[in-house]
Order: C-alpha cells, then sequence, then structure tokens
C-alpha cells in the first residue's frame, strides 16, 4: 500500500471542558443539579455557600475592588514575561445556545476573590433577585423508608407456635411472594426448594403441606397474599366477609363471571345469576371495594419529588415567569483560599490552586448560563401558551421545539435539554416543560389545533356521556369533525388510549 500526505481544509466542533460542564449541568434536574452542586463543594475547595447576610454592600464592594487593583498592580510587576495560556473557547458557534447569555471569559482570570464571583440562582423575568428570606436548605429533600413484605408476613408468623419444617416451609413461600402479594412460583419448584433445604429425606414435605401453609399465609394480614392470581385473590377476601346472599352473589361473579363482568355484558349476567339491576349494582361496588394487590397496602415505594424549577404567577393581569429561589445554593468563591493564588509562582501547590479557582468559576458562570437559559425558554413558553394558563387543556396551542429554538435563536437539542425533567409552577398544576409542546391537527377554515387540546375534548366528551350508551371513537371522530377539526376515528383511538381512556365496551356501566 502507498503511502502518502494529504493536506485538508474542514470545521469541526471542539468540546471544550468548560462547555461540556455547561452542557451537562443545563440537562440535569432539579435533584440532580443539587447532588451535582454538593459534589463540586466537596471537591472544589475554592468554592462556597454563601450565607444569608453576606451580602455586602455597595461600600464593601467598592473596597474589595480597590483592594484587587492594588494587589494585582504589585503582582503584574513580578510576573512580566510569564506566558499566560487563554481560557480555550474553540469554534462554539454551533453551540450558540449555550454562551449566548454567557458573559466573555478574559484571557487572564484574575486570581483574587471579585464581587461578581458570587452565583446569584434566583433570577425573575424582569431579571431581579426574587430570593426568600428564609431559604430553605437545598439537601432538605429527603426520600421516607420502604416497608418490606416479607418481614411483615413473618413477623405474625413468629407468632404462631410452627415446627422446624413448617418454618423452613413458611420461609421459602413468603419469599416467593412479589410486592403485589402474589405467589410468583409453581408449587412444585416451591417444594424442590423447601426439600433442599432439609437435611433429613424422612422429612421431606409434600404437596398438601405445602398447600396448608399457603393457605395460612393468605390469611395474615393482609388478607390475601400468597394467592396465585386475582380471581384467587378476591376470593380469599370475600371468604372472610360474613356470608350473606349479596356476598354469595359477589363469589358467583368473581369465581364463574369474571370474563363477563370484565366485558361489561351485565345482560348474561343477570340472566344466569337471575338476579336485578340493583342486585348487579350492589355487587359490583362490592367487587371494586377489594384490594386486588394486597402487597401494596404494605409496601410503600420511595416517593419520586417534583420539585418546580420555574414559577408562572398573575400580577395585576400580567404572567410573570421566575426561576424558584430554593433549588440550589448560592455559591461563591472563597476569597480567602483565592488571595492565596500568586501569578509568579510555579509551585504544583499554587498550580492546584490556580485551577481549583479556575474550575471554580467557570462552575459558577455555568450555573449562571443554565438558569438563563431556563429562565428565557419558560418564558418563551408562557408567552405562547397565555391560553392555557387563562382557559385550560382546550386553549393549548400546537408548538414544537423548532418554534422555541427560532424565536430565542438557540438549538433545537439545547431546548429538548432545558425542557427535560424541568418543572413549571402554574396555577393550574406543575407540569413538565415538555406538556407544553405537540403536535397539531389541521381544521377545515386552515387553522390548526393542538393534539392536547384535543385530548382534553375528547376526555370532556367521555365524561358527559351516558354510562349506559358509552361513545364510540367513531361518535367522538364525527364530534369533533362536526366542530371543524379534521380528526380520524384511529387518531380518537390513539389519543384515548394514551390518556389510559378503556374503549366503549369497557366503560359501560348499570344507570
Amino acid at each position: 500500500m502507498k503511502q502518502s500526505l494529504q493536506i485538508k481544509m474542514g470545521q469541526q466542533l471542539a468540546m471544550t471542558p468548560q462547555l461540556q460542564q455547561a452542557i451537562k449541568l443545563l440537562q440535569l434536574s432539579t435533584l440532580e443539579l443539587q447532588s451535582e452542586i454538593q459534589e463540586a463543594l466537596e471537591s472544589n475547595p475554592m468554592l462556597e455557600v454563601q450565607e444569608d447576610g453576606e451580602d455586602g454592600g455597595e461600600k464593601d464592594a467598592a473596597k474589595m475592588r480597590s483592594d484587587n487593583e492594588r494587589e494585582s498592580k504589585a503582582q503584574e510587576a513580578s510576573s512580566e514575561g510569564e506566558d499566560d495560556t487563554p481560557v480555550e473557547m474553540e469554534d462554539i458557534s454551533a453551540t450558540v445556545e449555550i454562551t449566548d447569555s454567557t458573559p466573555d471569559i478574559p484571557d487572564e482570570l484574575p486570581v483574587d476573590s471579585a464581587w461578581e464571583d458570587i452565583y446569584e440562582p434566583a433570577y425573575t423575568s424582569t431579571g431581579m433577585q426574587s430570593g426568600d428570606e428564609n431559604q430553605r436548605d437545598f439537601t432538605e429533600y429527603t426520600s421516607a423508608g420502604t416497608g418490606n413484605l416479607q418481614d411483615h408476613l413473618m413477623d405474625q408468623l413468629r407468632l404462631r407456635k410452627l415446627s422446624d419444617t413448617d418454618q423452613v416451609i413458611a420461609a421459602t413461600l413468603i419469599n416467593c411472594i412479589d410486592d403485589n402479594g402474589y405467589l410468583e412460583d409453581e408449587l412444585s419448584d416451591i417444594i424442590e426448594a423447601v426439600n433442599a433445604n432439609i437435611d433429613n429425606p424422612e422429612d421431606h414435605c409434600e404437596e398438601e403441606e405445602i398447600e396448608a401453609m399457603l393457605r395460612l399465609i393468605q390469611q395474615l394480614d393482609p388478607i390475601g397474599c400468597g394467592s396465585r392470581d386475582t380471581r384467587e385473590c378476591m376470593l380469599i377476601q370475600l371468604h372472610e366477609m360474613e356470608s350473606t346472599p349479596h356476598v354469595e352473589v359477589c363469589k358467583q361473579l368473581i369465581g364463574d363471571h369474571l370474563q363477563m363482568l370484565a366485558a361489561r355484558d351485565f345482560a348474561k349476567i343477570k340472566r344466569q345469576l337471575k338476579i336485578n339491576d340493583a342486585q348487579l349494582q350492589s355487587s359490583i361496588q362490592t367487587i371494586q371495594s377489594l384490594t386486588p394487590r394486597p402487597g401494596s397496602q404494605v409496601v410503600s415505594k420511595e416517593p419520586q419529588y417534583i420539585v418546580p424549577d420555574v414559577f408562572v404567577k398573575k400580577i395585576k393581569g400580567v404572567w410573570r415567569v421566575e426561576l424558584n429561589p430554593d433549588i440550589a445554593p448560592r455559591l461563591a468563591v472563597n476569597s480567602m483560599y483565592a488571595g492565596l493564588v500568586k501569578r509568579a509562582d510555579k509551585s504544583d501547590d499554587n498550580n492546584y490552586m490556580r485551577n481549583q479557582l479556575q474550575e471554580a468559576r467557570w462552575f459558577i458562570k455555568s450555573l449562571q448560563s443554565r438558569n438563563e437559559t431556563l429562565l428565557r425558554v419558560g418564558t418563551a413558553i408562557v408567552e405562547r401558551q397565555r391560553g392555557f394558563l387563562e382557559y385550560g387543556d382546550e386553549a393549548m396551542r400546537p408548538l414544537v421545539l423548532r418554534d422555541i429554538a427560532e424565536n430565542l435563536e438557540l438549538h433545537e437539542s439545547t431546548i429538548s435539554r432545558v425542557t427535560t425533567q424541568k418543572y413549571i409552577h402554574t396555577p393550574r398544576g406543575i407540569f413538565e416543560f415538555k406538556y407544553f409542546f405537540s403536535s397539531h391537527v389541521s381544521t377545515s377554515d386552515g387553522g390548526e389545533c393542538s393534539a392536547t387540546a384535543i385530548r382534553a375534548m375528547i376526555r370532556k366528551f367521555i365524561a358527559k356521556e351516558d354510562p349506559g350508551k358509552p361513545l364510540s371513537d367513531s361518535k367522538i371522530a364525527n364530534t369533533l369533525v362536526a366542530s371543524g377539526i379534521q380528526v380520524a376515528r384511529r387518531t380518537v383511538a390513539k389519543y384515548r388510549e394514551s390518556m389510559s381512556i378503556p374503549p366503549s365496551n369497557e366503560r359501560k356501566r348499570l344507570n
């Protein structure tokens, strides 16, 4: 193979560490950002949390700037000839979304703590700080402990006098119960597992012993744990009720007519059980009061907190957007450590402190850039969706990422990062930013209607329908077409399924 040298010209984006950090912070959720800030505070001695009352005043700021100027002049005299390398910012025009709101970084970062080295996390739509004097600790969001169904069942069995073999059987069965309370494994597999833990072959258990212990576990609190399916679970709970003609009808419905009940075939059920509408309605209400997942009463999953990033309020008839002042602490460069950095000193310790100072300032600027971009995007969304804030989902306008990107002169990827796992608090509730983006459907007059608005109309139609004769997807589509919205039946079915609304045959109820 012949080797040769070629010269080519091309353009590429160089991702500097600072740019990577800014992009990383931009896509973090609120809780992830808090963890990132805490990690930065622990790893960088130049960063510190500014407590309340440490803001100072104009007099202190002027004094600090004066001191910095005097020290800077003294240091310049000793640093002549030093080859300072400017901060690398290679071709970031393609990522203007990150740098448009970031102030220009000088070629040589000053080593002294400046008044601007303080990260103010709270900005309003007018650029003013709106922090609360009684700011909460940003690490206060903690999760509650989770319950354990297996331990809950074993604690009850310990109060009973069981033989060693029964204890092995009970422990094996309980370990095969999932968090919903259902037995996951077959009895044949459980028998093998139990016998494998019994040394003496003469003590090996039979299926009848397993069944007896399983029935005992099913009577523990919560009733029905250890069931093999939903039918068995509900029948166990019904057997615990006082035997009455009404309860017996419920048992027949669950035991023999569960499929017809799920299909809402009420006429056939009434004929076979020889009951009237009132008796059937009462039986259905009793069945609905049962717990199909008994284990969920004990197991408490870790809650997922939603902390809004942006607040939207209507003040004197004007919608205003502001950042949540409690989502992050106020960061500042530690003036004492920063003052120890010397320009002319090339020692390892000084280089380390100098690098940490530069990283601290970049981290603060990245946080400022993140919040400014977040506020700009939130404001643009509110401007487009004022109708939703005033009138609800039916007034939602069609909106895609490109619309906001073109309006703010940012890249679509930036809008995608900003709107993912970011939440906005409105008078109508807390919504993810992406909730305000939706495709559109054409209208008869040449306009556009948001998919979110169409979903709201479908919910409205279904909420007002006759429970005995629910609306089909075709009827809903015809109603929308009559109102000027060009939508097909399959589109209505897709929107209905996305809202977890069952079809018309499953929505049928007794009047």
